[in-house]
């Protein structure tokens, strides 16, 4: 379970955010991020504005290394894939990031694009872009 306040990762045992003190609630739901505009079984009770993460990155040499030779044989470029994973997985976590600064406890619309810095460097670059919003569960 992430704290609703900052996002670190809250213990089992744990009252209290060991970041920002925050009571943790066992039963509140956490952060939300979805790619549609609305979450079903909640209502937007207030849209917080724009959020983006942006994630640059690149293999070392004996990563390129192993890529060339992956690529020669044909398939996935596994020397690729775990970075691009790690690379989507950081974007995104600053547009949390971002999105909680502002009084968030949602993402709503978001979009992840991958796109090619150019120049012949290697340098990759992931991008998440979102609206914050707040949630609130809708009554029945």
């Amino acid at each position: 379970m992430n704290c609703q306040i900052c996002g670190t990762e809250i213990k089992n045992n744990e009252n209290f955010c060991s970041k920002c003190g925050a009571k943790v609630s066992p039963d509140s739901p956490g952060f939300i991020m979805a790619t549609t505009p609305t979450i079903q079984g909640y209502q937007i009770k207030k849209v917080l504005g724009v959020v983006t993460g942006l994630t640059p990155r690149t293999r070392g040499v004996l990563g390129k290394f192993v890529a060339g030779i992956q690529s020669m044989l044909g398939g996935e470029v596994t020397a690729f894939t775990t970075e691009l994973e790690k690379a989507r997985v950081d974007a995104m976590n600053r547009v949390k990031g971002k999105a909680i600064n502002m009084g968030a406890n949602a993402v709503v619309g978001l979009d992840l694009e991958t796109s090619d810095m150019g120049f012949q460097m290697g340098v990759v670059v992931i991008s998440a872009t979102g609206t914050a919003v707040v949630l609130e569960l809708e009554e029945n």
